[in-house]
Parts: C-alpha cells; structure tokens; sequence
C-alpha cells in the first residue's frame, strides 16, 4: 500500500511540474507583431550592363621604317616630338646609296652606246638587204642585236630609277601629322632591310581622340551593338569617369585558355589628354536603358501574403493575373494585376494596372512584443533583403 501510494505521490508531482511550467511559458509568451516593408510606384531609370577590361590606343597609329639598310646619320625627333605629315624625321648615311646610283647611270650610259652602235648597223644590214646584197639571216642577225641593245637600255634605265628611288629612302619623313609615341633606333646604328621592314618610329596621329579596345565574353557579346553608351575608368585617374561609345563590333574570336572573346572597339574623346597609349580600361557597356518609366523593386512582384501573417480581422483580397502587386487598404490585402516591361533583376518596369506614387507592399518581418524598433526576430526566407535604406522602402508596423 505504502509502495502505491509513493507511485501516486510522483506522479501527481510530475503532474504539477507540467502544469506550472505550462503556466510560465504561457505567462511568458510576448504577442508577436509583423511588419511589411512598402516601395512607391514611380518613375526611375533602368539599365542594364556588362563589364569588361580593355587597352587604350591612339585610333590612329603609323609605324615608319626604312625599305633599305644603312647607318642612321641623323635623327631630328625625340618621344612626344610634334611632327608634320612630309616633315624629316632622320636619315640614313647616303655613300653607298650614291655609289649605287653612280654605277646604275654609267650602265646605263654603255647600254646606250650599244644601242646605236646595233642601231646603225642594223641600218646598214638593212639597205645592203634591200639590194640583195647579204643574206636574209646576216640581215635578222643585226636585227636582233639591235632589239637587245635596246632592251638592255631600258633596264639600264630602270636601276637608275631604282638606284634613285633608293637614294629618296635614305631621307625618312612622318607619313602623317601626329605625335611621336615610340623611337626604336639611335645614331650611328646601324639598320638592316635585308628580310625585313626596320621599325625607326610610332607615330600617332591624334591623341585628343583615343579609342578603347575591349575583350567582350562570349556570354555578352550578344547584348553588344554599335551606339551604346560606354563609361569607363583607368587606374591612373581613379576618381574619374570617362564616356565613349560602341563604334565596331569585330567577328573574329579570340580563344585563350578555352575562353572566347570578341574585340570591341569604344570611342574615347581625351581632350584634357589624361588617356595615355597602353593604359588598362575597366569598361561598363550599357546594353540596355531606359529614362522615367514607371518602376517597382522587382521583389514587389514576387511578394504574395499568406494566412499565416494575417492579424485579426485582416483578410486578403486576391486576383487572378501572371504578375501582381499587392497593397493593404486598411485591413485587406488587396492584389493587383499589373502590365510589366523591361527589368534588370532589381527594378522591373510597370507598364500598366498601376498609378504611379501607389504604395505596394515588398516585404514583411515578424518580431516580438518586447523587441526594440529594428530588432527583428523573424524575416520571410523567400524574400531578398535591402541592401541599405536608400532603396526608399517604408515599413508599415502592424
């Protein structure tokens, strides 16, 4: 009897536990609260972009050499020398430039002795020909001899228009008017055009007007087209922006390392002359924009209340509709279809089925009772947060 009523005892005591621990945490139980975060109908921009890098380059740069060797006597430009188009820039030692000019003529001088000599001979063959007086062959025998005097002549006369042309090269002159980027030789060097063209100088043409040769992704060439505004930053002028635009988009590929890009050429107006040749470019294309359309955070349209946040004597007035923006007039949840356009991920355009300066509802957070303002407990998971308080979001507490 003793031992049952020991069992009883515990029982009822487990019992009473349970019970005040109930009690507590009943007593203890803070009322819950849910807030909704709203966002204003109006009128914004939207774009869209993509990023690349890039090499800035004059649009127009000439690399000068020399078509003969020699040794450079005389150089009369230096880097950054200011040049105009037929203006000396250096020149090659001429001696046996000259010397080869001074052989072509006297070739050609003898060729042309050799030329009337055949000449007159051939004459004489001939007169003695007509009288029947030497065989036909003596007579084409002369003749021939005269026709190759002649030939001889005229290549006589084109080396001493070679020799000449050659002797013209020894004096090198800037093929445009421009800026001397680069000098590869010094004087007394001497410079070889046995295979190939020497480079002496780079010149380029124009510096206030730069261009941006950028390596556009595979992925986002399709978005690239000729006209579309173009911002870009260097790192030597971190805190400015430079504009330009699209000006060709080039189909040859470029594969490096299983990676395809595309060349694309962006204009670079650079009239304070801060671009520089050879300076890296961190571009933004902008593939997409559009100026003072009626917008809403796209989160907006993936907002959709449930039952589970309504408070007491809160209903939902819903609508059928593929896309819908939601507002709480008084104690309803009231959907909205609405029309949408063009969207970048954050901001979806709202072409029609909404006034612009509406107030719709983005977001909600739950909190305790007792929480302090901005304390939140609880967020819905499915929603994407704010990234600061600029977004112009306005929470509406319950």
């Amino acid at each position: 009897m003793k031992k049952i009523n020991s069992k009883l005892w515990i029982a009822l005591g487990v019992v009473a536990v349970a019970v005040v621990a109930w009690l507590l945490l009943a007593g203890g139980k803070k009322e819950e609260k849910v807030s909704f975060e709203t966002a204003k109908v109006e009128r914004t921009s939207i774009h869209t972009s993509i990023t690349a890098t890039g090499t800035i380059e004059p649009v127009t740069s000439v690399t000068v050499g020399t078509q003969v060797s020699g040794i450079v006597s005389h150089l009369y430009v230096d880097y950054n020398s200011v040049v105009k188009k037929g203006q000396v820039i250096a020149e090659l030692d001429r001696t046996n430039l000259i010397s080869e000019l001074n052989t072509a003529k006297a070739n050609l001088s003898s060729a042309q002795s050799s030329e009337a000599y055949e000449q007159a001979n051939y004459n004489r063959f001939k007169t003695l020909h007509d009288k029947g007086l030497v065989s036909t062959n003596d007579y084409e025998s002369a003749l021939l001899s005269y026709r190759k005097a002649r030939e001889q002549v005229n290549t006589a006369r084109e080396s001493v228009k070679k020799a000449q042309t050659n002797l013209g090269y020894a004096t090198i002159t800037s093929p445009i008017d421009g800026v001397v980027l680069s000098k590869s030789v010094e004087e007394g060097q001497t410079v070889a055009a046995s295979f190939n063209t020497p480079e002496l100088f780079t010149i380029a043409q124009d510096l206030t007007n730069m261009r941006v040769i950028a390596d556009i992704d595979e992925a986002d060439i399709g978005g690239v087209v000729e006209g579309q505004r173009v911002s870009f930053t260097v790192d030597a002028f971190p805190d400015d922006r430079f504009e330009g635009a699209v000006t060709q988009v080039r189909q040859q590929a470029t594969t490096s390392s299983n990676v395809v890009t595309y060349e694309v050429v962006i204009s670079a107006p650079n009239n304070d002359l801060k671009l520089k040749p050879g300076l890296t470019a961190n571009v933004t294309i902008f593939t997409m924009e559009k100026d003072n359309v009626l917008a809403v955070p796209s989160k907006a349209l993936r907002f959709h209340p449930s039952e589970a946040l309504l408070q007491k004597g809160e209903s939902i007035s819903d609508c059928e509709g593929a896309h819908k923006l939601w507002t709480k007039e008084g104690s309803t949840f009231k959907a909205h279809k609405v029309e949408t356009g063009t969207t970048n991920g954050v901001m979806t355009e709202i072409t029609g089925g909404m006034a612009e300066g509406t107030e719709v509802l983005t977001d909600f957070s739950i909190s305790s009772g007792d929480a302090a303002p901005g304390q939140e407990q609880a967020q819905n998971p499915f929603m994407p947060r704010p990234r600061n308080s600029r977004n112009g979001n306005n929470q509406q507490k319950k």
